[in-house]
């Protein structure tokens, strides 16, 4: 992506481009759970003023993916286990739905666009950064399949929580196979259009995913202390981005 900001935008456009900058560094993970952000860094690295860097952290942080940081400046929300499970909880329900109506409502093009994705995710190698994305990519062409945008609207919303929940589930071991032979069956129950199928199978897949995440989360606990007095300053994390 380009890194310089728009040029000749009213104000309301540079703080709409500082917010897709920030939202992307921290759902790819540049910006860790935790991590603290400056005003003052962040416009250093955005190459603007203050004010649209202000008007978009306030944005993320009306959105419950920045908080007040202790000692000034916002950080990146860090959930604990028990909104972790209440994000579970919600997931599960909700794409049990999509993939119900995935079921009854996909045509023919969407169905081989989720083989497609497989055959994709297949061909990937053991890199748990490049399986986390092939996984969003698969779940969203399940919620546009689902053929509801109210349902489409929630999913979506829900997924930009998933990077606050620390490392992708990927780095537990055996994810990545697990997973895809998970995504097989929830594929193969659409194809079938049986939706109690295709419905149990993705509840068992997000309770799967529930699961390794327990196990990351715990691993990255156990070295939480570790890791914070080696991390870099975020003007340094930034200008590696």
């Amino acid at each position: 992506m380009d890194r310089e900001p728009p040029m000749g935008e009213a104000g309301g456009g540079r703080a709409a481009w500082a917010y897709e900058m920030l939202h992307d560094a921290i759902r790819e993970g540049s910006i860790e759970p935790g991590q603290r952000l400056m005003e003052l860094e962040v416009s250093a690295w955005l190459k603007m003023s203050r004010t649209p860097v202000r008007e978009a952290m306030r944005r993320l942080q009306a959105e419950g993916m920045l908080e007040h940081a202790a000692g000034g400046g916002m950080s990146v929300v860090l959930y604990d286990l028990r909104a972790i499970d209440e994000f579970y909880a919600m997931r599960e329900r909700l794409e049990g739905t999509a993939a119900a109506l995935a079921a009854q409502n996909a045509d023919e093009t969407e169905i081989r666009i989720l083989s497609a994705t497989l055959d994709a995710m297949r061909a990937l190698p053991a890199d748990a950064r490049m399986h986390a994305r092939e996984n969003q990519v698969f779940h969203e062409q399940i919620y546009r399949a689902a053929r509801n945008r109210f349902l489409l609207k929630s999913l979506q919303s829900l997924l930009n929580f998933v990077p606050l929940l620390g490392p992708t589930t990927y780095t537990a071991p055996g994810r990545i196979d697990h997973a895809l032979a998970e995504h097989v069956e929830i594929v193969d129950a659409i194809r079938a259009r049986d939706p109690a199928r295709a419905e149990e199978a993705i509840r068992t897949h997000i309770r799967h995913s529930h699961e390794s995440r327990i196990l990351v989360v715990s691993d990255s606990v156990r070295n939480a202390v570790q890791k914070r007095s080696q991390r870099p300053d975020l003007g340094t994390v930034l200008r590696k981005s």
